[in-house]
């Protein structure tokens, strides 16, 4: 499996509730926090639901 790296660069203040429980389970509290994941079909649709929020970069 591949590894991505996920970065939150815009708050989740004013998202909606779903969203902000995505970015919980991605594991990203704050802004400009990273966290490395195995790139799933669970987390490539996580990714996906909030891509304007984040960054992602291929490892």
């Amino acid at each position: 499996m591949a590894k991505v790296r996920v970065t939150q660069k815009k708050s989740k203040i004013d998202r909606p509730k779903r969203q902000k429980a995505t970015l919980e389970a991605l594991g990203l509290r704050k802004i400009n926090m990273s966290v490395e994941h195995e790139l799933t079909p669970q987390v490539e649709g996580m990714i996906n639901k909030v891509k304007h929020l984040v960054t992602v970069e291929h490892l």
